[in-house]
């Protein structure tokens, strides 16, 4: 049975991904930063007779918590085959009249930045490389960055992007780095049966947004799954929301 690992899982599309996942075979390791949390997310898949599933409390943003979850998967199989590094902030925060708060390039704190970008790219590289020699031993290891189409730079360059007028210096800056990331990791593990690539699931309803999205989570897991189980013969090093290009998925850095 392949296994897989898929950071904050407890809702949203990683709750969603990890159910595909488990109802395509896999044992599933639901990362949650509050234990509770992912003891309900499993419950919650048991009572639809989704069995293979535990949650495992790690919190992305530090050092130790990673380690302690390591330590705690290594202990019960030796091989990774799937890691989803779906975990993430915007540091957004709302008005008193509901409106979101600038993240603008000229006044937000460094503070917000430092906040967002430890989970959202410190977070990845920690658990990405604290997990890489159990991925190591599997033999299609999968490491799928869920990033998001507001990360890439030429389409943030372009005015004739839809998305062009939402700008947000924190959240968008994060993305474009843990993209550059999974570049290099996909480069550095070029020569072997890795395949990393940057999946974003478009404007989905989740907490994540304060349920602005606009798709749905079942349509979002389908879009990272597939990058979780794509074969041998697949990309690697690649960028690819489906939203923005349904044809062939990928978009521009």
């Amino acid at each position: 049975m392949k296994k897989a690992l898929i950071t904050g899982a407890n809702k949203g599309i990683g709750f969603e991904a990890a159910r595909q996942l488990l109802q395509k075979g896999f044992y599933v390791y639901l990362g949650s930063r509050n234990l509770e949390s992912g003891l309900q997310a499993v419950d919650k898949l048991k009572s639809e007779g989704l069995s293979n599933a535990e949650a495992i409390q790690m919190d992305v943003a530090s050092d130790e918590s990673v380690k302690e979850a390591r330590l705690a998967i290594g202990s019960k199989t030796d091989v990774l085959d799937v890691l989803i590094n779906n975990a993430g902030i915007t540091g957004v925060k709302l008005q008193e009249d509901g409106n979101f708060i600038p993240q603008t390039a000229t006044d937000t704190s460094v503070d917000i930045f430092k906040e967002v970008y430890e989970t959202n790219v410190y977070g990845v590289i920690r658990v990405t490389q604290a997990f890489l020699d159990l991925l190591k031993k599997s033999d299609e290891p999968r490491i799928v960055m869920v990033s998001s189409s507001q990360g890439s730079i030429t389409l943030h360059s372009d005015p004739s992007y839809k998305y062009y007028n939402h700008k947000g210096a924190v959240y968008l800056s994060s993305k474009s780095a843990l993209n550059m990331y999974t570049v290099n990791l996909a480069y550095e593990l070029g020569d072997t049966n890795f395949k990393i690539n940057a999946v974003s699931p478009g404007f989905t309803k989740t907490d994540l947004n304060y349920n602005r999205g606009t798709g749905t989570v079942e349509d979002a897991g389908k879009r990272i799954v597939k990058y979780a189980l794509i074969g041998n013969d697949g990309v690697t090093g690649k960028f690819f929301c489906e939203e923005t290009n349904p044809e062939t998925g990928e978009i521009p850095w």
